[in-house]
């Protein structure tokens, strides 16, 4: 599996989410920060997104609004619109968990709810809505999210652009699609879109962004060398890996890759092979009942007592104890990264 494709596997262990809303004026939504990711794509009207300390981003029709560390943000039909909380909006009150699943939902001065026809919640019809958001996020449930994900900008806006970002554009409509008619099978093809538009959006950003930053893991991504390294390793993280080897995956000697490597990633190779074991393992122990054991020779442990400590002084938590679900003592340790 390529890096990014790694880097979002590093966030899906979450449950994912996502919502086809209609705004009746007038309107104004606080979502709260989340453990995870999240977006927001306007399919019609316009609306303004703000997050605390920012100026107010006016959006419009195709704009997309990519949230990589879960900021809570407010949604609203202009910047002096009235603003409720989400919880205080959904069916139970601060009750309810945001995360849960939802396709979709009417809102309106009165309240949320299904759609029933045309009508906001408590109004008998009357007139159309004043904005048509698609909205979703990943929870990422104590996962280690890789820490490209963290160098990013807490608030990425993907402006429309007429005849460009095709692939994004159908990701997209095809979601949006899918939440507006629910039918057979949509439980199976709605995370699977999700990820699939999660993918493009951050191809779009690495594509868009080659030039702006020399350091960090955008640097690494557009470092043929480095990059070449870093794949091997996401290929075949149980191989005893060491410098002298991934300088030759680099096509670089052992000195001249470990500076490059440190000077982009923030960290040693070495440091890298094994926050990626562990991440690997940790997603692993989430998804399914593999003996511990076994999991510790896949990511290159030789005996399960060595990965437990090492897991351990990572995580703060036994493997066992880790799968269990047992809440991490602090928040999980990511690679440093460049600053």
């Amino acid at each position: 599996m390529d890096v990014l494709s790694d880097v979002i596997g590093t966030v899906r262990t979450g449950r994912p989410n996502a919502a086809r809303v209609e705004w009746h004026s007038p309107w104004g939504m606080r979502f709260p920060e989340v453990s995870g990711v999240g977006f927001q794509v306007v399919l019609q009207g316009s609306c303004v997104l703000s997050v605390e300390g920012g100026e107010p981003l006016h959006l419009g029709v195709g704009d997309i609004v990519f949230l990589p560390n879960g900021q809570g943000h407010v949604l609203a039909e202009e910047s002096a619109s009235p603003v409720r909380d989400l919880c205080d909006l959904l069916p139970h009150g601060r009750d309810a968990d945001p995360g849960a699943p939802v396709t979709e939902l009417v809102c309106g001065p009165q309240g949320a709810g299904p759609r029933f026809g045309s009508a906001a919640v408590g109004e008998d019809g009357r007139g159309r809505p004043s904005c048509v958001t698609l909205g979703g996020s990943y929870h990422t449930c104590g996962a280690r999210p890789h820490p490209m994900l963290s160098e990013l900008p807490r608030l990425v806006h993907l402006p429309a652009r007429v005849g460009a970002r095709t692939e994004l554009g159908a990701a997209v409509e095809l979601l949006g699609a899918e939440l507006d008619r629910p039918r057979p099978g949509g439980d199976a093809i709605v995370p699977s879109l999700l990820e699939m538009l999660l993918v493009y959006i951050l191809r779009t950003y690495i594509e868009e962004n080659r030039s702006a930053a020399a350091r960090g893991w955008l640097g690494v991504m557009r470092d043929p060398a480095v990059y070449a390294a870093v794949q091997a390793v996401h290929s075949d993280p149980a191989h005893p890996w060491t410098v002298a080897g991934l300088g030759e995956r680099a096509g670089l000697s052992r000195a001249a890759f470990a500076k490059r490597f440190t000077a982009l990633a923030g960290l040693s190779p070495l440091a890298y092979v094994t926050w990626w074991r562990l991440t690997t393992a940790g997603r692993m122990l989430q998804e399914n009942d593999d003996p511990i054991s076994a999991i510790a020779a896949r990511v290159g442990y030789s005996s399960q007592f060595a990965f437990a400590n090492a897991f351990k002084r990572e995580f703060g938590l036994s493997p066992g104890r880790y799968r269990a679900g047992t809440p991490l003592p602090a928040p999980p340790a990511a690679a440093p990264s460049a600053g």
